[in-house]
Protein backbone atom coordinates (compact mmCIF):
# COMPACT_ATOMS: atom_id res chain seq x y z
CA UNK A 1 0.00 0.00 0.00
CA UNK A 2 1.59 3.44 -0.92
CA UNK A 3 0.78 6.27 1.17
CA UNK A 4 2.01 9.61 1.21
CA UNK A 5 0.24 11.77 3.29
CA UNK A 6 -2.68 10.92 5.61
CA UNK A 7 -3.33 13.98 8.21
CA UNK A 8 -4.93 17.07 7.77
CA UNK A 9 -2.39 20.32 9.08
CA UNK A 10 -3.52 21.84 12.42
CA UNK A 11 -5.01 25.71 11.71
CA UNK A 12 -1.69 27.20 12.91
CA UNK A 13 0.11 24.38 10.62
CA UNK A 14 -2.28 25.69 7.58
CA UNK A 15 -1.27 29.50 7.89
CA UNK A 16 2.20 28.92 8.15
CA UNK A 17 1.66 27.08 4.99
CA UNK A 18 1.37 30.30 3.31
CA UNK A 19 3.39 32.98 5.36
CA UNK A 20 4.13 35.17 2.32
CA UNK A 21 1.11 34.66 0.20
CA UNK A 22 3.17 34.44 -2.82
CA UNK A 23 0.83 34.40 -6.69
CA UNK A 24 0.05 30.56 -7.29
CA UNK A 25 2.20 28.66 -9.76
CA UNK A 26 0.35 27.27 -12.66
CA UNK A 27 0.28 23.59 -13.54
CA UNK A 28 -0.47 22.37 -16.78
CA UNK A 29 -2.67 19.05 -17.25
CA UNK A 30 -0.50 16.43 -18.65
CA UNK A 31 -0.90 13.94 -21.36
CA UNK A 32 -1.58 10.25 -21.08
CA UNK A 33 1.18 7.74 -21.64
CA UNK A 34 0.63 5.00 -24.36
CA UNK A 35 -0.38 2.54 -21.99
CA UNK A 36 -3.19 4.80 -20.80
CA UNK A 37 -4.37 5.37 -24.26
CA UNK A 38 -4.83 1.46 -24.72
CA UNK A 39 -6.06 0.77 -21.53
CA UNK A 40 -8.80 3.50 -21.75
CA UNK A 41 -9.87 2.54 -25.45
CA UNK A 42 -13.93 1.68 -25.27
CA UNK A 43 -13.68 1.18 -21.85
CA UNK A 44 -16.90 2.25 -19.77
CA UNK A 45 -16.05 4.78 -16.79
CA UNK A 46 -18.69 6.00 -13.94
CA UNK A 47 -18.52 9.21 -12.51
CA UNK A 48 -20.40 10.13 -9.40
CA UNK A 49 -20.16 13.63 -8.19
CA UNK A 50 -20.83 15.34 -4.20
CA UNK A 51 -21.22 18.83 -3.42
CA UNK A 52 -20.00 22.16 -5.00
CA UNK A 53 -19.97 24.10 -8.03
CA UNK A 54 -16.04 23.53 -7.19
CA UNK A 55 -16.61 19.84 -7.07
CA UNK A 56 -18.59 20.22 -10.53
CA UNK A 57 -15.89 21.77 -12.00
CA UNK A 58 -13.47 19.26 -10.79
CA UNK A 59 -15.42 16.08 -12.17
CA UNK A 60 -15.53 18.37 -15.38
CA UNK A 61 -11.73 18.47 -15.54
CA UNK A 62 -11.49 14.47 -14.77
CA UNK A 63 -13.97 13.64 -17.48
CA UNK A 64 -12.12 15.39 -20.09
CA UNK A 65 -8.99 13.36 -18.35
CA UNK A 66 -11.02 10.29 -18.77
CA UNK A 67 -12.55 10.79 -22.56
CA UNK A 68 -9.21 11.76 -23.64
CA UNK A 69 -8.10 8.24 -22.91
CA UNK A 70 -11.21 6.49 -25.62
CA UNK A 71 -13.43 5.87 -22.82
CA UNK A 72 -16.92 6.31 -23.20
CA UNK A 73 -19.44 7.29 -19.88
CA UNK A 74 -22.07 5.47 -18.02
CA UNK A 75 -24.67 6.39 -15.69
CA UNK A 76 -24.72 2.84 -14.48
CA UNK A 77 -22.27 0.18 -12.41
CA UNK A 78 -23.41 -2.54 -14.35
CA UNK A 79 -21.03 -2.11 -17.27
CA UNK A 80 -18.27 0.18 -16.07
CA UNK A 81 -14.88 -0.67 -15.88
CA UNK A 82 -14.16 2.40 -13.69
CA UNK A 83 -15.97 3.87 -11.12
CA UNK A 84 -15.25 7.01 -9.60
CA UNK A 85 -16.63 8.80 -6.87
CA UNK A 86 -15.46 12.74 -6.40
CA UNK A 87 -16.50 13.58 -2.65
CA UNK A 88 -17.60 16.61 -0.85
CA UNK A 89 -16.64 16.99 2.88
CA UNK A 90 -18.75 20.35 3.60
CA UNK A 91 -21.77 18.20 5.39
CA UNK A 92 -21.61 14.88 7.05
CA UNK A 93 -24.86 13.48 5.55
CA UNK A 94 -22.79 13.92 1.99
CA UNK A 95 -20.01 11.25 3.16
CA UNK A 96 -22.55 8.88 4.44
CA UNK A 97 -24.79 8.51 1.48
CA UNK A 98 -21.15 8.23 -0.37
CA UNK A 99 -20.71 5.17 1.86
CA UNK A 100 -23.78 3.82 0.78
CA UNK A 101 -22.94 4.17 -3.17
CA UNK A 102 -19.51 2.60 -2.49
CA UNK A 103 -21.10 -0.07 -1.05
CA UNK A 104 -23.22 -0.67 -4.20
CA UNK A 105 -20.25 -0.30 -6.61
CA UNK A 106 -18.53 -3.23 -4.88
CA UNK A 107 -21.49 -5.58 -6.64
CA UNK A 108 -20.04 -5.04 -10.11
CA UNK A 109 -16.49 -6.61 -8.50
CA UNK A 110 -18.20 -9.68 -8.37
CA UNK A 111 -19.11 -10.31 -12.35
CA UNK A 112 -15.81 -8.70 -13.48
CA UNK A 113 -13.14 -8.05 -10.60
CA UNK A 114 -10.64 -6.02 -12.98
CA UNK A 115 -12.79 -3.35 -12.19
CA UNK A 116 -11.05 -0.27 -10.44
CA UNK A 117 -13.16 1.78 -7.90
CA UNK A 118 -11.61 4.67 -6.47
CA UNK A 119 -12.58 7.87 -4.43
CA UNK A 120 -11.44 11.38 -4.72
CA UNK A 121 -11.98 15.30 -3.91
CA UNK A 122 -12.46 17.07 -0.28
CA UNK A 123 -13.64 14.08 2.05
CA UNK A 124 -9.88 12.44 0.85
CA UNK A 125 -8.27 15.33 2.38
CA UNK A 126 -9.26 14.27 5.64
CA UNK A 127 -7.57 11.50 8.14
CA UNK A 128 -10.57 9.94 9.56
CA UNK A 129 -12.36 9.10 6.16
CA UNK A 130 -9.35 7.70 4.44
CA UNK A 131 -8.90 5.63 7.36
CA UNK A 132 -12.64 4.18 7.55
CA UNK A 133 -12.18 3.33 4.10
CA UNK A 134 -9.55 1.72 3.95
CA UNK A 135 -10.66 -0.63 7.02
CA UNK A 136 -14.23 -0.91 5.77
CA UNK A 137 -14.09 -0.81 1.77
CA UNK A 138 -10.77 -2.58 1.17
CA UNK A 139 -12.17 -3.40 -2.17
CA UNK A 140 -11.26 0.76 -3.06
CA UNK A 141 -7.87 0.64 -5.13
CA UNK A 142 -7.39 4.96 -5.81
CA UNK A 143 -7.89 7.49 -3.19
CA UNK A 144 -6.61 11.03 -3.98
CA UNK A 145 -7.13 14.46 -3.10
CA UNK A 146 -8.70 17.84 -4.56
CA UNK A 147 -5.30 18.92 -4.81
CA UNK A 148 -3.80 15.99 -6.69
CA UNK A 149 -5.97 16.30 -9.98
CA UNK A 150 -2.64 17.03 -11.90
CA UNK A 151 -1.03 14.00 -11.63
CA UNK A 152 -4.72 12.05 -12.22
CA UNK A 153 -2.69 10.32 -15.35
CA UNK A 154 -0.31 8.94 -13.27
CA UNK A 155 -2.21 8.07 -10.14
CA UNK A 156 -4.45 6.20 -12.85
CA UNK A 157 -1.32 4.10 -14.59
CA UNK A 158 -0.03 3.06 -10.87
CA UNK A 159 -3.03 1.90 -9.52
CA UNK A 160 -3.31 -0.06 -12.72
CA UNK A 161 -0.30 -2.02 -12.82
CA UNK A 162 -0.55 -2.23 -8.66
CA UNK A 163 -2.45 -4.81 -6.72
CA UNK A 164 -1.95 -2.63 -3.46
CA UNK A 165 -4.68 0.68 -2.68
CA UNK A 166 -3.00 3.28 -3.42
CA UNK A 167 -3.62 6.35 -1.30
CA UNK A 168 -2.49 9.69 -2.67
CA UNK A 169 -2.52 12.83 -0.78
CA UNK A 170 -1.05 15.95 -0.89
CA UNK A 171 -1.95 17.98 1.86
CA UNK A 172 -1.13 21.79 0.62
CA UNK A 173 -0.36 23.25 -2.97
CA UNK A 174 0.30 26.78 -4.38
CA UNK A 175 -0.03 25.51 -8.11
CA UNK A 176 -3.67 26.10 -9.89
CA UNK A 177 -4.16 23.73 -12.89
CA UNK A 178 -4.49 24.73 -16.28
CA UNK A 179 -6.60 22.96 -19.23
CA UNK A 180 -5.24 23.93 -22.40
CA UNK A 181 -6.82 21.19 -24.29
CA UNK A 182 -9.68 20.06 -22.19
CA UNK A 183 -12.10 18.32 -23.99
CA UNK A 184 -15.39 19.97 -25.38
CA UNK A 185 -17.66 17.32 -24.36
CA UNK A 186 -16.48 17.14 -20.91
CA UNK A 187 -18.69 19.92 -19.38
CA UNK A 188 -21.97 19.45 -17.64
CA UNK A 189 -24.10 21.93 -19.78
CA UNK A 190 -23.27 22.87 -23.40
CA UNK A 191 -24.80 26.10 -22.35
CA UNK A 192 -23.75 27.76 -18.81
CA UNK A 193 -20.00 27.07 -18.02
CA UNK A 194 -17.96 27.19 -14.46
CA UNK A 195 -14.98 28.54 -14.44
CA UNK A 196 -12.07 28.77 -11.74
CA UNK A 197 -11.15 32.00 -10.87
CA UNK A 198 -9.52 31.06 -7.77
CA UNK A 199 -8.77 27.93 -5.15
CA UNK A 200 -8.65 27.78 -1.44
CA UNK A 201 -9.59 29.99 1.49
CA UNK A 202 -7.80 31.26 4.07
CA UNK A 203 -10.67 32.32 6.24
CA UNK A 204 -10.73 29.19 8.82
CA UNK A 205 -14.12 29.81 9.56
CA UNK A 206 -15.00 27.61 12.85
CA UNK A 207 -16.99 25.23 11.19
CA UNK A 208 -15.83 24.86 7.64
CA UNK A 209 -13.20 22.17 6.51
CA UNK A 210 -12.64 23.70 3.34
CA UNK A 211 -9.30 25.43 3.90
CA UNK A 212 -7.90 22.26 5.15
CA UNK A 213 -9.02 20.31 2.55
CA UNK A 214 -8.42 22.69 -0.68
CA UNK A 215 -5.76 24.93 1.15
CA UNK A 216 -4.62 28.38 0.93
CA UNK A 217 -6.03 31.25 -0.91
CA UNK A 218 -4.37 30.73 -4.74
CA UNK A 219 -5.58 32.76 -7.91
CA UNK A 220 -5.38 32.42 -11.71
CA UNK A 221 -3.67 34.47 -13.83
CA UNK A 222 -6.20 37.39 -15.60
CA UNK A 223 -4.46 36.07 -19.16
CA UNK A 224 -5.91 32.02 -18.46
CA UNK A 225 -9.20 33.07 -16.84
CA UNK A 226 -9.72 35.23 -19.99
CA UNK A 227 -8.28 32.96 -22.30
CA UNK A 228 -10.60 30.00 -20.99
CA UNK A 229 -13.99 32.66 -21.20
CA UNK A 230 -13.29 33.48 -24.82
CA UNK A 231 -12.82 29.82 -25.52
CA UNK A 232 -15.62 29.29 -24.22
CA UNK A 233 -17.66 31.89 -25.86
CA UNK A 234 -16.43 30.58 -29.68
CA UNK A 235 -17.53 26.94 -28.46
CA UNK A 236 -21.30 28.69 -27.96
CA UNK A 237 -21.46 28.96 -24.52
CA UNK A 238 -24.05 31.59 -23.57
CA UNK A 239 -23.05 31.98 -19.58
CA UNK A 240 -20.13 31.80 -17.33
CA UNK A 241 -19.97 31.55 -13.62
CA UNK A 242 -17.11 32.76 -11.94
CA UNK A 243 -16.24 30.34 -9.27
CA UNK A 244 -14.18 30.78 -5.77
CA UNK A 245 -14.63 29.70 -2.28
CA UNK A 246 -14.35 33.50 -1.84
CA UNK A 247 -14.13 34.95 -5.43
CA UNK A 248 -14.05 38.39 -4.25
CA UNK A 249 -10.76 37.79 -2.40
CA UNK A 250 -9.25 37.08 -5.79
CA UNK A 251 -5.61 39.17 -6.73
CA UNK A 252 -5.24 39.65 -2.66
CA UNK A 253 -2.59 36.82 -2.91
CA UNK A 254 -0.62 38.92 -5.36
CA UNK A 255 -1.25 42.35 -3.44
CA UNK A 256 -4.44 43.27 -5.46
CA UNK A 257 -6.68 44.39 -3.23
CA UNK A 258 -9.33 45.58 -6.47
CA UNK A 259 -8.77 42.74 -8.78
CA UNK A 260 -11.93 41.22 -8.81
CA UNK A 261 -13.92 44.40 -9.92
CA UNK A 262 -11.32 44.45 -12.74
CA UNK A 263 -11.42 40.74 -13.71
CA UNK A 264 -15.03 40.85 -13.98
CA UNK A 265 -15.02 44.10 -16.34
CA UNK A 266 -12.42 42.06 -18.33
CA UNK A 267 -14.96 39.26 -18.52
CA UNK A 268 -17.66 41.30 -19.72
CA UNK A 269 -15.91 42.89 -22.11
CA UNK A 270 -15.16 39.69 -23.90
CA UNK A 271 -18.84 39.85 -25.12
CA UNK A 272 -19.66 36.41 -23.78
CA UNK A 273 -23.99 37.20 -23.22
CA UNK A 274 -24.01 35.89 -19.56
CA UNK A 275 -21.90 36.27 -16.63
CA UNK A 276 -22.86 35.14 -12.60
CA UNK A 277 -20.43 34.71 -9.93
CA UNK A 278 -19.65 32.90 -6.45
CA UNK A 279 -19.59 32.87 -3.86
CA UNK A 280 -18.06 36.21 -2.44
CA UNK A 281 -17.05 36.29 1.45
CA UNK A 282 -18.58 40.19 2.85
CA UNK A 283 -15.73 41.51 4.25
CA UNK A 284 -13.47 41.07 0.91
CA UNK A 285 -16.04 43.04 -0.87
CA UNK A 286 -15.53 46.37 -1.82
CA UNK A 287 -18.41 49.09 -3.69
CA UNK A 288 -16.48 48.72 -6.94
CA UNK A 289 -17.82 45.61 -7.75
CA UNK A 290 -21.19 47.01 -7.51
CA UNK A 291 -19.89 49.70 -9.98
CA UNK A 292 -18.95 47.35 -12.39
CA UNK A 293 -22.15 45.24 -11.77
CA UNK A 294 -24.39 48.22 -12.26
CA UNK A 295 -22.02 49.31 -15.54
CA UNK A 296 -22.36 46.27 -17.30
CA UNK A 297 -25.43 44.42 -18.44
CA UNK A 298 -24.18 41.29 -19.47
CA UNK A 299 -23.33 40.45 -15.33
CA UNK A 300 -26.42 39.17 -14.40
CA UNK A 301 -28.60 41.40 -11.27
CA UNK A 302 -28.21 38.99 -8.71
CA UNK A 303 -25.82 38.56 -5.37
CA UNK A 304 -25.20 35.39 -3.54
CA UNK A 305 -23.78 36.81 -0.52
CA UNK A 306 -23.23 34.76 2.94
CA UNK A 307 -24.65 35.70 6.34
CA UNK A 308 -24.46 32.38 8.81
CA UNK A 309 -25.63 33.96 10.98
CA UNK A 310 -27.57 37.42 12.28
CA UNK A 311 -26.40 37.13 15.81
CA UNK A 312 -22.66 39.02 16.22
CA UNK A 313 -21.66 36.84 19.15
CA UNK A 314 -22.69 33.77 16.71
CA UNK A 315 -20.34 35.49 14.23
CA UNK A 316 -17.45 35.92 16.44
CA UNK A 317 -17.86 31.99 17.72
CA UNK A 318 -17.74 31.41 13.57
CA UNK A 319 -14.44 33.55 13.43
CA UNK A 320 -16.59 35.08 10.60
CA UNK A 321 -14.40 38.26 9.93
CA UNK A 322 -17.54 40.77 10.02
CA UNK A 323 -20.26 41.52 12.49
CA UNK A 324 -23.92 42.50 11.89
CA UNK A 325 -23.98 46.16 10.79
CA UNK A 326 -21.12 45.92 7.99
CA UNK A 327 -23.14 43.00 6.33
CA UNK A 328 -26.11 45.69 6.30
CA UNK A 329 -23.56 48.45 5.43
CA UNK A 330 -23.21 46.13 2.45
CA UNK A 331 -26.32 45.19 1.54
CA UNK A 332 -27.13 48.97 1.29
CA UNK A 333 -24.18 49.66 -0.70
CA UNK A 334 -25.57 46.50 -2.92
CA UNK A 335 -28.84 48.05 -3.17
CA UNK A 336 -28.17 51.86 -3.60
CA UNK A 337 -26.30 50.95 -7.10
CA UNK A 338 -29.03 47.64 -8.06
CA UNK A 339 -31.78 48.46 -6.34
CA UNK A 340 -34.19 45.64 -8.86
CA UNK A 341 -31.30 42.95 -8.33
CA UNK A 342 -31.73 39.89 -6.50
CA UNK A 343 -29.69 39.38 -3.08
CA UNK A 344 -29.80 35.12 -1.98
CA UNK A 345 -27.57 33.81 0.92
CA UNK A 346 -26.56 30.96 3.40
CA UNK A 347 -27.64 30.55 6.37
CA UNK A 348 -26.86 28.09 9.37
CA UNK A 349 -28.85 27.25 12.07
CA UNK A 350 -28.05 25.38 15.60
CA UNK A 351 -24.29 27.00 15.99
CA UNK A 352 -23.05 25.31 19.22
CA UNK A 353 -22.79 28.28 20.68
CA UNK A 354 -26.41 29.54 19.07
CA UNK A 355 -29.03 30.77 21.70
CA UNK A 356 -32.88 31.33 21.25
CA UNK A 357 -31.86 35.01 21.48
CA UNK A 358 -28.88 34.49 18.81
CA UNK A 359 -31.72 33.06 16.62
CA UNK A 360 -34.35 35.58 16.94
CA UNK A 361 -31.00 38.07 16.07
CA UNK A 362 -30.76 36.00 12.72
CA UNK A 363 -34.85 36.37 12.17
CA UNK A 364 -34.23 39.86 12.65
CA UNK A 365 -31.87 40.77 10.24
CA UNK A 366 -33.38 38.16 7.41
CA UNK A 367 -36.73 40.68 7.54
CA UNK A 368 -34.69 43.52 7.59
CA UNK A 369 -32.68 42.47 4.54
CA UNK A 370 -35.88 41.03 2.92
CA UNK A 371 -33.70 38.40 0.94
CA UNK A 372 -35.28 37.10 -2.41
CA UNK A 373 -34.22 33.43 -1.56
CA UNK A 374 -31.53 31.90 0.74
CA UNK A 375 -30.03 28.19 1.62
CA UNK A 376 -30.76 26.95 4.93
CA UNK A 377 -28.86 23.90 6.78
CA UNK A 378 -28.66 22.66 10.11
CA UNK A 379 -25.27 22.52 11.59
CA UNK A 380 -23.26 19.65 10.35
CA UNK A 381 -20.05 18.94 12.60
CA UNK A 382 -16.80 18.45 10.82
CA UNK A 383 -13.82 16.41 12.07
CA UNK A 384 -11.22 18.68 12.66
CA UNK A 385 -12.77 22.05 12.86
CA UNK A 386 -12.90 23.88 16.18
CA UNK A 387 -16.39 24.20 15.89
CA UNK A 388 -16.80 20.21 16.12
CA UNK A 389 -15.54 20.49 19.50
CA UNK A 390 -17.50 23.01 20.75
CA UNK A 391 -20.67 22.12 23.07
CA UNK A 392 -24.47 22.70 22.21
CA UNK A 393 -26.53 24.81 24.00
CA UNK A 394 -29.82 23.73 22.33
CA UNK A 395 -30.83 20.37 22.09
CA UNK A 396 -31.43 18.60 19.24
CA UNK A 397 -35.07 19.19 19.01
CA UNK A 398 -34.78 23.14 19.81
CA UNK A 399 -32.93 23.10 16.71
CA UNK A 400 -35.47 21.70 14.26
CA UNK A 401 -37.73 23.86 15.49
CA UNK A 402 -35.71 26.80 14.90
CA UNK A 403 -34.76 25.39 11.33
CA UNK A 404 -38.54 24.87 10.52
CA UNK A 405 -39.66 28.53 12.28
CA UNK A 406 -36.51 30.01 9.37
CA UNK A 407 -37.70 27.76 6.62
CA UNK A 408 -41.21 29.03 6.69
CA UNK A 409 -39.86 32.55 7.00
CA UNK A 410 -37.79 32.05 3.40
CA UNK A 411 -40.44 30.63 2.15
CA UNK A 412 -42.60 33.27 2.34
CA UNK A 413 -40.11 36.05 1.05
CA UNK A 414 -39.47 33.83 -1.64
CA UNK A 415 -43.17 33.61 -2.24
CA UNK A 416 -43.57 37.36 -1.96
CA UNK A 417 -40.76 38.18 -4.64
CA UNK A 418 -41.73 35.63 -7.19
CA UNK A 419 -45.41 36.83 -7.12
CA UNK A 420 -43.99 40.18 -8.67
CA UNK A 421 -42.78 38.49 -11.96
CA UNK A 422 -46.44 37.39 -13.09
CA UNK A 423 -47.61 39.44 -15.90
CA UNK A 424 -43.51 40.64 -17.13
CA UNK A 425 -41.85 39.71 -19.71
CA UNK A 426 -38.28 38.31 -18.75
CA UNK A 427 -35.15 37.08 -20.86
CA UNK A 428 -34.63 33.13 -20.05
CA UNK A 429 -31.33 31.21 -20.96
CA UNK A 430 -32.86 28.18 -21.40
CA UNK A 431 -30.72 25.04 -20.39
CA UNK A 432 -32.75 21.72 -20.22
CA UNK A 433 -35.84 19.98 -20.66
CA UNK A 434 -37.77 20.24 -16.72
CA UNK A 435 -36.50 17.21 -14.50
CA UNK A 436 -40.46 16.70 -13.99
CA UNK A 437 -42.56 17.20 -16.91
CA UNK A 438 -39.76 16.45 -20.49
CA UNK A 439 -42.75 18.83 -22.36
CA UNK A 440 -41.40 21.74 -20.47
CA UNK A 441 -38.47 23.51 -21.12
CA UNK A 442 -36.40 25.43 -18.68
CA UNK A 443 -33.88 28.26 -17.84
CA UNK A 444 -33.05 30.79 -15.80
CA UNK A 445 -34.35 34.45 -16.33
CA UNK A 446 -31.27 37.21 -15.24
CA UNK A 447 -32.33 37.29 -11.55
CA UNK A 448 -31.28 33.37 -11.36
CA UNK A 449 -35.41 32.78 -11.34
CA UNK A 450 -36.23 29.48 -12.83
CA UNK A 451 -38.60 29.23 -15.49
CA UNK A 452 -40.28 26.60 -17.36
CA UNK A 453 -42.51 26.81 -20.41
CA UNK A 454 -43.67 24.26 -23.02
CA UNK A 455 -41.25 23.85 -26.34
CA UNK A 456 -38.91 22.28 -28.05
CA UNK A 457 -35.44 21.45 -27.30
CA UNK A 458 -34.26 23.41 -29.81
CA UNK A 459 -35.22 26.19 -26.87
CA UNK A 460 -31.92 24.81 -25.34
CA UNK A 461 -29.06 26.78 -25.77
CA UNK A 462 -30.81 30.14 -27.04
CA UNK A 463 -32.03 33.34 -24.87
CA UNK A 464 -35.88 34.20 -25.51
CA UNK A 465 -38.37 36.93 -24.06
CA UNK A 466 -40.62 35.08 -22.18
CA UNK A 467 -43.88 36.41 -20.52
CA UNK A 468 -44.28 35.03 -16.73
CA UNK A 469 -48.14 33.19 -16.42
CA UNK A 470 -47.43 31.85 -12.79
CA UNK A 471 -45.24 32.19 -9.77
CA UNK A 472 -44.54 29.34 -7.43
CA UNK A 473 -42.22 29.92 -4.45
CA UNK A 474 -38.88 28.57 -6.25
CA UNK A 475 -39.99 28.58 -10.06
CA UNK A 476 -42.46 30.53 -12.75
CA UNK A 477 -44.24 29.14 -15.35
CA UNK A 478 -44.79 31.18 -18.84
CA UNK A 479 -45.17 31.44 -22.79
CA UNK A 480 -42.82 32.61 -25.06
CA UNK A 481 -43.25 36.23 -26.62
Amino acid sequence: MAIRVLSLPSESEARKRNPNRQPAVSLLSGKPSSFLVRWGQGKIFVLRTYGCQANVRDSEILRSFLLSLGMKESDSFDEADLILFNTCAVRANAENHLYGEVGLAKRRLESNPDVLIGICGCVMQEEGPVKYVLKHFPFVRLLFGTNDLGSFYSLLEASLKGRDTLVDITPWSDTVLEMPEERKDSRESKVSAFVNIMYGCDKFCTYCIVPYTRGPERSRKEEDILAEVRRLKDEGYKQVTLLGQNVDAYGKDFGDEYAFAKLLKDVADTGIERIRFTSPYPSDFNEQVFEVMKACPNIMPSLHMPLQSGSDRVLKSMNRRYDRSQYLQIVKDFRKNLPDAFLTTDLIVGFPTETEEDFQETLSLVREVSYDAAYTFIFSPREGTPAARMKNVASEEEIKKRFLVLKDLIDELTEKRARTFVGMEVKVLFEKPSDRDPSLISGYEEHGKLVHVKGERSLIGTIRKVRILESHTYSLIGELC
